[in-house]
């Protein structure tokens, strides 16, 4: 296994001290900071160019943390992320403990629990959420490795993980599941 300490402690101090991070995720790589500061969520929607009116999604190590962030967990959300066989992003009513801007008008939060190394070990020692979205300017394609990224993004963020730099892979989007507080789920994205 990589040693991806140093990127860690670097990740680590940017993010606490409000800043942006450029970092992988278990689908693909992405802009993150703090998901608690509303300073630093705006930093990140300026750098995408991206309408605040777009919500961005939170990544969490451990699923039992999700209660912190939501008002209420249904039943069948352990069991999807349980089960799930690629990365799942469920969308929860009743958001709390984020920073506003970070937070859709309806209440509603996107939260995807990383299974990713480097994400993991970032988040358990944050002890906070991170927002992740893709590293692109909003309305251009996804990249789908780093080299793909935009100069501009990476001029723009405080911090640049290295490591994964050199994967070339074919990231999976996420999986986009809507529970409502009622009980009715919806698959935004297979």
């Amino acid at each position: 296994m990589v040693d991806f300490r140093d990127d860690i402690k670097n990740a680590l101090e940017v993010l606490r001290a409000g800043g942006t991070i450029l970092y992988p995720t278990d689908t693909v790589w992405g802009i993150g900071c703090d998901a608690t500061s509303p300073e630093a969520v705006q930093r990140v929607l300026d750098i995408k160019k991206r309408s605040a009116e777009k919500s961005m999604l939170v990544l969490l190590e451990n699923p039992n943390n999700i209660l912190s962030y939501i008002n209420d967990m249904p039943d069948v959300a352990w069991d999807i992320i349980d089960f799930a066989e690629k990365p799942t992003t469920i969308i929860y009513d009743g958001a709390k403990n984020l920073a506003p801007n970070l937070i859709a008008k309806d209440g509603n939060i996107g939260i995807r629990i990383t299974s990713e190394a480097f994400t993991q070990h970032l988040l358990q020692r944050f002890r906070k959420p991170i927002v992740s979205t893709s590293a692109n300017i909003s309305g251009k394609p996804c990249p789908t490795n780093f080299d793909d990224i935009d100069e501009e993004i990476k001029s723009k963020v405080d911090y640049i993980v290295k490591y994964r730099q050199d994967e070339i892979q074919n990231p999976v989007p996420s999986s986009i599941i809507k529970l409502g507080s009622t009980g009715l789920i919806k698959i935004l994205r297979k």
